[in-house]
């Protein structure tokens, strides 16, 4: 009976560590400049707000000429 006992707890401990250890790892992203966005890109949030409007997950502001790029996972 004890050995059970034990051998319950065992499994229990190493359920829980193993849920504890997954690790979740982001996709490749996907990226495309804005078709709705205005002007320069000063801003990430409002570039990311616009590319939600446009379907996307998120957007940024990149490269000198200052555009708004949106992403998404591929």
């Amino acid at each position: 009976m004890e050995r059970a006992r034990f051998g319950l707890i065992l499994c229990l401990v190493l359920l829980i560590a193993s849920q504890e250890m997954v690790v979740q790892s982001e996709g490749r992203k996907c990226d495309s400049q804005s078709h709705h966005f205005k002007g320069k890109c000063f801003s990430d949030t409002n570039c990311a707000s616009v590319c939600h409007g446009e379907g996307f997950t998120g957007g940024e502001c990149r490269g000198f000429r200052q555009r708004c790029f949106c992403t998404r996972n591929c």
